[in-house]
Parts: C-alpha cells; structure tokens; sequence
C-alpha cells in the first residue's frame, strides 16, 4: 500500500492523546518487589494487556480512522493483521460509524479472529504463505472505496502508539522513577517508534530498545546493518503477533534516530516470562506481549541499579495455548 513519507513528532503524539480522550484505558504501571529483587534495579511494567481490546493497538487505530475522510471513502476502512490491530481497527471503527474488514491469515489464533468479529469487523482470511496480503487488501479498497489502515507504517498509527510511551513517562516520573531504559516489543515497529518519540521528549538520555523473537529479529538486525532486512520465515514463533517480514519505511527511519538497538528473546523464554507474569504478577500476556519481560528475566539487558521499564504490549491470548504455554 502507499506509504506516506512524512515523520511523525511529539506534538503528533500529544495530538492523538487529545483525540483519544478517555476512550483509551490509562494503563497501570506496575512495579512489583520480586522482580526488583530478581534483577536489583526497578523494573515498571506498562500493563496494556488492560487495555481497550486488551492491547495496544486500539490507540493508533482510532487516531487514524478518527481521521479518515469519509467523502473520500464511503466504504469505511481495511486492514491486514494477526490479531491485535484487527481487533483495533474492527474496535475503533465501530465506535466512529464506520465499517471496517480485516485481511487475517487463517493461522491467527481463533480468539483474535472472533473477537474482531465481536468488535464489529468484518474478516477475510488467507493463507500467509501462498498469498500475498497487501494485493489482497489493496484489491478490497479499491472495490470498496474504503481507506487502508496499515498495522504500523503510518504517522498517525504511529503517533496514537506512542501515547503510551507519554502516559508511562508521565507516571513513572510521578513515583520518581525515571527510566533509564525502555524495552518494547516489536514487529513492523509502530509502538517502538512511537514510545520513543514520547520517552526522548521527556528524558533525552534514557534508551529504547525494542525486543524480537529469535529467527525473527528483522529489525535489530536493521539497525546494526542501516538498512532494511528481511526475516527468511514468515511463520516459527509462538509470538504470532511479532512476525512482520521486515521493518516499515517509516518505521525504520524514525527508529534510526531514536532507538539504542535491538534485544531477541527465545521462544523458551518467553514462556517463562509468560509463566512469571501469571504466578508472581497475576497478569495474563500473549506471547507477543511478553518479550519485554522475556528480556529483563532472562538478563539480556542490565539492570542492576538501574530504573527499566518494559511495556507489556498485549494479553490476547487463547485459553488452551495458554494453558499449554505456562504448563
């Protein structure tokens, strides 16, 4: 799909917290004792597995069908996802008036692809491998004359991402807790690009990082490289949420100028990120909405004497892998 060539700033973000009123949860920003005590620094996790559609995503999507021309496109909207921003869009869009229809791969976990259902949206599967997603999607905005919203690459996901990167600024400094680092999951590189607008504006010096799955690690492997990789898998995880084949144009070029690098985790590891958060924190994550945690835990950044905080990107996940996962 076309790619508008414009960055996103700050007052982008800030712009999208102001359209976003209430709609979108103010999530909590955790701080618990076992895990200050595991990795002996301050570790904060920012919970949007509590928020509205139980993950980030319903914050760039409203931004930027909030903003759609109707004139334009009577048809509503389109988007291809795995889950997550499916469940955003079909969200937003309802609460907007509009129609909306999801391009998803058949292997999205069943949850994700009924919930977007649940939330309004209408879904069109196919096959990851043998087809192509974006012809698909392209196909159906034009037939429908409706606006595509893409998962990632697009100023104005970007920047409703990003406030959650203003509001655990905003907390961690009310509890006196600056952080010295910020990890955040990463696939096509929205929220990572988009936390980090918010976390430099307010702390210049601190870093973010983002955290991909093993196999999968198309965007540290961008940065360390300066340009564009691609992974060679399009499926292998158990982080179906964090399997986008390569880095967004836009994405990419924002994350040049403000990201440390990039941090991978295992499958296994994540698995016991999964387990940590449901016993000692009580909170349910899909693998996805993991790895930030995933790195802390398995020491892949220091944080010893250190304050890091991790956002906790998404909790929809399905009962029975679920079960299968922590057990």
């Amino acid at each position: 799909m076309p790619v508008p060539q414009s960055l996103p700033t700050v007052a982008d973000v800030r712009a999208a917290r102001a359209r976003l009123g209430t709609l979108a949860v103010r999530t909590p920003l955790i701080e618990h004792p076992v895990l200050n005590d595991m990795t002996g620094g301050r570790v904060l996790l920012k919970a949007e597995n509590l928020q509205r559609i139980g993950a980030f995503k319903f914050r760039g999507a409203y931004n930027k069908i909030a903003q759609v021309d109707r004139n334009a496109h009577p048809g509503g909207v389109v988007a291809c996802s795995s889950g997550n921003h499916a469940q955003g869009v079909a969200a937003a869009a309802s609460l907007l008036g509009l129609k909306s229809l999801i391009v998803m791969p058949s292997d999205a976990p069943k949850l994700k692809i009924e919930r977007t259902r649940a939330f309004g949206g209408e879904v069109r599967l196919y096959d990851r491998v043998r087809e192509d997603r974006d012809a698909i999607a392209r196909s159906l905005c034009e037939e429908r004359r409706a606006a595509f919203v893409h998962p990632f690459d697009d100023p104005q996901v970007m920047a409703g991402q990003g406030t959650v990167g203003l509001e655990l600024m905003e907390q961690a400094d009310a509890i006196g807790a600056p952080p010295d680092a910020v990890l955040v999951g990463c696939s096509g590189g929205g929220l990572v690009t988009g936390t980090a607008l918010a976390v430099k504006a307010a702390r210049p010096n601190a870093s973010v990082y983002c955290v991909e799955p093993t196999d999968f690690d198309d965007f540290a492997r961008s940065l360390a490289s300066g340009r564009r990789e691609r992974n060679s898998a399009m499926s292998g995880s158990i982080c179906d949420a964090l399997m986008s084949p390569t880095p967004g144009e836009l994405t990419f070029a924002l994350a040049r100028e403000l990201l440390a690098g990039g941090l991978t985790v295992s499958d296994a590891e994540v698995r016991d990120a999964l387990r940590f958060a449901f016993a000692e924190l009580k909170l349910v994550l899909e693998p996805g909405g993991a790895v930030a945690l995933a790195a802390v835990l398995a020491r892949k950044i220091d944080a010893r004497q250190r304050t890091i905080a991790c956002v906790l990107s998404g909790g929809n996940v399905d009962p029975g892998q679920f079960a299968r996962l922590i057990n």
